[in-house]
């Protein structure tokens, strides 16, 4: 079922999956209700509060942009606050024609009320769940956050050899890459599995590597770097994940791979990519890659132009088979 319609907006049944999700979990953590957490203070005014809380002094026009509220809105919930002495406003220090806001004593009092509330209430909903159950939900979770936030610049990535669990992971992500990307079908999963089982049926550490890229300790990319013959090895699966290009990852896979086969003694290192993956084209020809040679074909469902490039290695022994 493809994920988009032809001009890229959401597939109907992807806007009805994620509105199903918002009325079980709105319905799940108790937010319909007329007041939130057994209190008198809606949803809304429970987040101000906790917002408030969470700072010794607010500027309101900062606190209405962060939480997206109309300006009149908040300024009658503050109003009727500072009616009920849970908070006080002023003119700011710094600009008298801004107004700040601060939560007094009885506020706090109020706030902490909320937040313990909360936390009983999220303590309850995690009772039933397994220790696992609760790492999946957690990181279900903020891979929401992720990629429904602000999507701020990639961080700081690191470089590791290949553990446990991770062959698995680049065959999948591979085929959910493609797949959603360039429509390519199960054959090309099929083709990343035998590469993949072939790595693991005849892996010699002498010849033959592999690495994964990670930011925030997720997989962000992948590489192997594979014995072709004596003297050629061969680099295969490069794969960046979308939310990870553009932070130099795939360049700095291509590099580690150049270098394990200049150790490893190779006199060549080539590759076979398809001219559609323009921007890893891109990065081969950084790397020194010289396009060999290109082929028409069909495959993973697709017309495509198959290319082989190659990048000539300082000579040196050849690696033992």
């Amino acid at each position: 079922m493809s994920a988009s319609t032809s001009n890229g907006t959401p597939a109907a049944t992807h806007v009805e999956e994620v509105r199903a999700f918002n009325r079980f979990y709105t319905t799940r953590i108790g937010v319909l209700g007329e007041g939130h957490l057994d209190t008198p203070y809606s949803l809304t005014e429970a987040r101000i509060l906790f917002e408030l809380a969470h700072r010794d002094q607010t500027e309101v026009a900062e606190l209405r942009r962060q939480l997206a509220l109309d300006a009149s809105y908040l300024s009658r919930i503050l109003a009727r606050w500072e009616e009920a002495g849970l908070v006080v406003r002023a003119p700011s220090e710094a600009d008298g024609r801004r107004q700040v806001v601060t939560l007094t004593e009885e506020g706090r009092a109020v706030s902490s009320t909320l937040d313990a509330r909360a936390s009983d209430d999220v303590s309850g909903l995690l009772e039933g769940l397994t220790q696992e159950e609760r790492h999946r939900l957690v990181a279900a979770m903020g891979l929401v956050s992720r990629l429904l936030g602000e999507r701020p610049a990639p961080s700081a990535y690191v470089i590791r050899p290949l553990r446990a669990g991770d062959l698995g992971w680049i065959v999948h992500r591979n085929a959910v890459v493609y797949a959603e990307e360039y429509g390519w079908d199960a054959s090309y999963e099929a083709l990343v599995a035998r590469i993949v089982a072939d790595y693991i049926d005849h892996h010699d550490p002498r010849c033959e590597a592999g690495w994964i890229a990670e930011i925030d300790g997720d997989p962000a990319g992948a590489v192997l770097c594979v014995r072709k013959d004596d003297r050629t090895a061969q680099l295969r699966l490069l794969l960046v994940e979308p939310a990870a290009r553009g932070s130099g990852v795939g360049s700095r896979l291509v590099e580690e791979c150049v270098r394990f086969a200049r150790r490893a003694g190779y006199a060549d290192l080539v590759l076979w990519t398809n001219d559609v993956l323009a921007a890893a084209r891109r990065v081969y020809e950084r790397a020194g890659f010289v396009l060999e040679r290109s082929e028409p074909h069909r495959s993973f469902g697709q017309d495509l132009v198959g290319q082989w490039w190659r990048l000539g290695l300082t000579p040196g022994p050849s690696p033992q088979a």
